[in-house]
């Protein structure tokens, strides 16, 4: 498995060790969390007078479907890839570590797995897309309740990675 597709799309500068990245633009229509579009003039009506800013972008408000993908793909790299065994080339992330506590780290990623398969769904992935992303987790999910051999195997299989895969293999050719 290449880590070119799933390395960062911006690179740090040589000489340089540390990866930067960017935050996405925002662009095309923004979507509630059950994947309906929202008018941007709906968005400021009744609200006029509560109006607070956390920060640039709520991760968990209403957001375009750019922005949507683009923290599925932070959230799946930082569960499966986001560190490297020093003095190899195997990479790891926290699902590999957090699923070292007998059961219930393997229920937690699971449930952060499926959160990812959900968001796939809002974004309008087809019940085909979903169900292999499903299968996906339920075999990391399984085998990783074996202790150190499926954590082994977790670090392996990289479940979250492979579900980004599909979901922008079938957007690719939505947008065709």
């Amino acid at each position: 498995m290449p880590n070119d597709d799933i390395a960062s799309r911006s690179r740090s500068r040589p000489g340089t060790s540390r990866a930067t990245f960017t935050r996405p633009e925002a662009h095309g229509p923004i979507i509630d969390q059950e994947g309906r579009e929202i008018p941007p003039e709906s968005l400021e009506e009744g609200f006029r007078e509560f109006s607070f800013e956390f920060s640039s972008a709520n991760p968990f408000g209403n957001l375009t479907r750019e922005q949507r993908l683009a923290r599925i793909e932070v959230i799946a790299r930082l569960l499966d890839i986001a560190f490297v065994v020093p003095g190899t080339n195997i990479r790891y992330g926290i699902d590999g570590l957090i699923g070292l506590i007998p059961v219930v780290g393997d229920v937690i990623t699971t449930a952060i797995s499926l959160w990812l398969v959900r968001e796939a769904r809002a974004l309008g992935a087809p019940w085909h897309v979903t169900a292999r992303m499903l299968g996906n987790v339920a075999v990391d999910g399984v085998v990783g309740l074996v202790p150190f051999a499926g954590d082994a195997f977790d670090v392996m299989f990289r479940a979250n990675v492979r579900n980004v895969r599909l979901l922008q293999r079938w957007l690719d050719k939505q947008e065709r």
